[in-house]
């Protein structure tokens, strides 16, 4: 089943990079009593992922903080070294969560997995974008091909808060 508006959100764990090396964030942690943008992309370094995606929401963190937005989180099925990594090249510092879904449980829990395994890249996320006030999901953004950003864009989302 497809996360849809009004639905709750799932249970599971993420990975994330901190000063003292990788650690975890549960899902209640993540979005309990708090406003957050959820966006997932197919893979840290990919074009359209490095280029816009993660930019877009380092760029606009401060407008959509100022629409009310606790925590803007980043979720990629890659490990939390590369996301990490990621986060740091692109100077995500504390603007940007970065979430690493390693063996792809929660986008499979979301119902928005992609088989990228024809790229060589096995399962991965679909490009999608959620915002969810208190553990609800309050919009759904998903893109119709992997490499759009468009609906998912930070642009959109604060045009739609």
């Amino acid at each position: 089943m497809t996360i849809k508006t009004g639905d709750k959100m799932p249970s599971g764990t993420f990975g994330v990079m901190t000063a003292e090396g990788p650690n975890k964030i549960s899902s209640d942690d993540l979005f309990n009593g708090k406003k957050v943008v959820l966006f997932s992309v197919p893979g840290a370094f990919t074009p359209a992922c490095s280029a816009k995606h993660l930019p877009g929401f380092i760029q606009n963190a401060a407008a959509l903080k100022g629409k009310g937005v606790d925590t803007i989180a980043c979720m990629s099925v890659n490990d939390v070294f590369v996301m990490g990594a990621w986060g740091k090249e692109q100077g995500a510092g504390d603007k940007v969560t970065l979430l690493a879904d390693g063996n792809a449980e929660y986008v499979k829990a979301l119902g928005l997995s992609l088989d990228a395994s024809g790229f060589g890249m096995g399962t991965r996320g679909e490009r999608f974008a959620l915002v969810v006030d208190n553990g609800v999901v309050t919009q759904v953004h998903r893109e119709a091909a992997a490499s759009d950003v468009k609906a998912s864009s930070a642009e959109n989302i604060l045009a739609n808060l």
